[in-house]
């Protein structure tokens, strides 16, 4: 009985995945290429800060060990 309550349950799950899916509003080619500079300017900007600051703390570590 478990078994067909289940065959019952899945076409109802994709079809409301379905429903959901037809209600995505996808952006344009523009709005995707901006959207895309800014992440990748985001994440270069947060990389190169890590590696200052990765690099001052070594740095302190390093002067700290030495003493």
């Amino acid at each position: 009985m478990a078994n067909s309550t289940e065959k019952q349950k899945r076409p109802n799950y994709f079809k409301g995945v379905k429903a959901e899916f037809k209600k995505i509003i996808w952006p344009d080619k523009k709005t995707t290429f901006k959207q895309s500079v800014v992440v990748v300017t985001i994440s270069v900007a947060v990389g190169i800060l890590i590696a200052i600051l990765d690099y001052f703390i070594q740095y302190g570590v390093n002067f700290l060990t030495s003493l």
